[in-house]
C-alpha cells in the first residue's frame, strides 16, 4: 500500500489546479473563437458574483483573536496623528 505525504498531496493540488486553468483558458479561446461573447459576459458575471458571495461567508472571526494585546484599543485616530492613545482614561 503507498503511503502519502505531504510532498505528494501539493503536487496532486498543483496539477489539479493547473488542468483547471487549462482547460478555463481553452474554453475562454473556443467562445472568443465562435464569437459567443455574450456567453463570455454571462459567465464573468456569475463568476464574480460567486467570488463575492464566497468572501462574503467567510468567517473572519479567527483573525480577530490574533491581536496579542486584547485590551488595547483601536485608536486610528490617535495612531495617525502620533499621539498615545486614551482609551480607558477617566475624565473628569
Amino acid at each position: 500500500m503507498k503511503r502519502k505525504n505531504a510532498a505528494d498531496d501539493r503536487r496532486r493540488r498543483k496539477l489539479i489546479t493547473i488542468l483547471w486553468v487549462a482547460g478555463l483558458a481553452l474554453g475562454t479561446i473556443i467562445l472568443l473563437y465562435k464569437e459567443q461573447t455574450a456567453l463570455l459576459y454571462i459567465l464573468a458575471t456569475v463568476g464574480v458574483t460567486v467570488l463575492l458571495v464566497m468572501v462574503a461567508m467567510a468567517d473572519l472571526t479567527p483573525a480577530a483573536k490574533l491581536t496579542t494585546d486584547s485590551n488595547r484599543s483601536e485608536d486610528s485616530a490617535a495612531i495617525g496623528s502620533g499621539i498615545s492613545s486614551t482609551f480607558g482614561t477617566k475624565r473628569s
